[in-house]
């Protein structure tokens, strides 16, 4: 039952009654603070059909709707703005409506397509990163946004197994390693990427030196004997050597074990996943089939292209001149196979920064031009970088902030702070150190998630874990506060509760709530987690208001404490709703 449909129904039913016109659209926004109301119909967009004053216009609309509408119980005309006061009684029928909804919001799957997500991505050569923290968290959230707004979702990573880099921590493993393994103290990712880092510095050496001998820098570069072993090794693999093989399947085992722990930590998950190393030969099939289409032209060298210029895009290349296929060959291929593998997809969403924007709209562009009907429907979730303040967490090479010490260093600043502040008296120690980490990781995912994904971000840990403000520690004590209220209330509220009339901060506190499924779809359509997290700060701040200026334990009327526990009891579900979307745990006590 959503007012605005009711609304504009009716409005379209009062034009056509008071100045015989048919409408199609209706304008509404909430009624500003400073005037009576509940909505507002924006009476300008009619003037196109309508000749008139708008004051008059919004008075005959007024009257008629008051006329006509149970739900309008009165009216205000602001210059060209109709101002509706919505009786109490829908509200609360509209409360009693919902209050028994366990997944107030969310939408039962009903569809038989289905839209895959992919992101995380990372290569086997080094531990995941801040960076891989964004794209984790908005690839997570975007498809748990996508599952509550009704569709079948699957989630999916293509992990990048393999290529040159891979080869250089492998080699430098081989030279260097004695023998190491993964332990407690050093996971398997952390294992591979301190390699990676010891080849690179091993490379460089022997490029000084070759230089200090009279040799050009960039012949030195391409002919460090270090560099030529890692290509040899390539080709190894390519060649399916059996030592060369042996080696890339135990490091690559270990990197996976360390990034199921990040992934565990991180609070992501996937339903699928694919390899580089299966799908870095697939597409070509595809290019011969493009070539007899028109769809690409051969050059001279023979070398595959597809020219892109009248659709305001340059020529690209999608077959090298010897045969070997680039990265838009694997990704077509690649999209391609997971539909074969999953005929109910009819869309896809590639989470991956904005420094690829170029690369999916020539991508989706080729697909479509090859005829498939789901390259319509494939969308780039692009994302700017993460940054923190100069002189935080730098890492041991000094450039990238390791994901896992990013999330051990939340939990600390929680710690720290939560210390400062004596919130936490009364729990046990254990109690203590699961909440740390709760109020961190709630910290550091609203923190990323309440911006748009397009926007680059200055991530200051510190900042993140304040009780004050739109973060994510002061929506989980609101929650927290609403656990205390509960537990507090010492009679039954079980049962529907004979209230009549609101408090306006409840009437306000039930709007918003009215939202949520709304707020649901808006997010799905626009891919974006930020949408749910400043909806969810903005029901905070009226639940807030509303429990500072209205009794709720202390209340005379036996009904109305009944109401406002219950009203209370909705607002954490929606909140626990909101955050569960964002992959936000909420804590029962702060």
């Amino acid at each position: 039952m959503n007012i605005q449909n009711i609304l504009s129904s009716k409005v379209k039913e009062a034009v056509k009654n008071i100045f015989e016109i048919d409408i199609d659209v209706v304008e509404f926004q909430p009624t500003r603070k400073d005037f009576e109301g509940d909505i507002t119909l924006v009476v300008f967009p009619l003037l196109k059909h309508i000749k008139g004053n708008p004051v008059q216009i919004g008075q005959k609309l007024g009257a008629y709707l008051e006329e006509h509408v149970s739900e309008v119980s009165r009216f205000n005309v602001v210059s060209g703005f109709l101002n509706l006061v919505i009786d109490d009684s829908f509200y609360i029928d509209l409360f009693y409506e919902i209050n028994n909804q366990t997944d107030f919001g969310y939408v039962t799957n009903t569809a038989n397509e289905a839209i895959m997500v992919e992101y995380s991505s990372p290569n086997t050569n080094k531990p995941l990163h801040l960076g891989h923290i964004r794209n984790n968290l908005l690839g997570y959230s975007v498809a748990e946004i996508l599952k509550a707004s009704g569709k079948k979702v699957y989630k999916t990573q293509i992990i990048n197994d393999r290529g040159i880099h891979i080869c250089k921590s492998m080699l430098a493993y081989l030279k260097f390693g004695n023998g190491e393994v993964p332990s407690a103290e050093l996971k398997g990712d952390k294992l591979a990427g301190n390699y990676y880092v010891a080849f690179d510095k091993a490379y460089k050496a022997e490029i000084e030196e070759m230089v200090a001998n009279g040799l050009d820098r960039k012949v030195a570069e391409k002919e460090a004997p270090l560099l030529l072993e890692a290509q040899e090794m390539l080709r190894k693999w390519e060649a399916g050597d059996d030592e060369v093989v042996s080696l890339w399947k135990k490091m690559n085992a270990w990197v996976y074990e360390g990034f199921n722990e990040t992934y565990k930590n991180l609070g992501v998950d996937f339903d699928t996943l694919y390899y580089e190393s299966d799908t870095y030969l697939l597409g070509k099939d595809v290019i011969a089939s493009g070539l007899e289409k028109g769809v690409f032209y051969k050059k001279e060298d023979g070398s595959v292209w597809c020219d892109l210029s009248e659709d305001g895009l340059d020529e690209k290349l999608v077959l090298r001149a010897d045969g070997t296929a680039v990265y838009m060959t694997q990704d077509i291929g690649t999209a391609i196979q997971r539909v074969k593998d999953y005929p109910d997809i009819s869309g896809m969403v590639y989470t991956v920064g904005n420094e690829q924007d170029y690369h999916f709209k020539v991508l989706f562009l080729i697909l479509q031009k090859l005829g498939y009907s789901w390259a319509a429907h494939l969308y780039h979730l692009s994302y700017g970088m993460v940054d923190l303040p100069s002189g935080k967490m730098k890492s041991r090479e000094g450039t990238v902030v390791d994901a896992d010490d990013l999330m051990l260093e939340m939990a600390n600043t929680a710690e720290e702070i939560s210390e400062e502040l004596g919130k936490l008296e009364g729990l046990t120690e254990n109690a203590k150190k699961e909440l740390y980490k709760t109020i961190g990781m709630g910290a550091l995912k609203y923190y990323i998630l309440k911006v748009d994904p397009k926007k680059r971000i200055l991530f200051d840990p510190k900042e993140s874990i304040d009780f004050q403000g739109n973060t994510g520690p002061f929506i989980q004590y609101t929650y927290a506060r609403i656990q205390s209220i509960l537990r507090k209330a010492d009679f039954d509220f079980s049962q529907q509760a004979t209230v009549t009339t609101l408090h306006e901060k409840e009437k306000e506190l039930l709007k918003q709530i009215q939202l949520f499924p709304e707020t649901i779809q808006n997010a799905a359509d626009n891919f974006s987690p930020a949408v749910i997290a400043n909806y969810t700060y903005d029901l905070v701040k009226e639940f807030n208001s509303f429990y500072q200026n209205v009794s709720i334990l202390g209340s005379d009327k036996e009904s109305d404490k009944i109401f406002r526990v219950q009203l209370s009891k909705k607002v954490g579900e929606v909140i626990a709703s909101s955050f569960r979307l964002l992959g936000i745990n909420v804590p029962e006590r702060m």
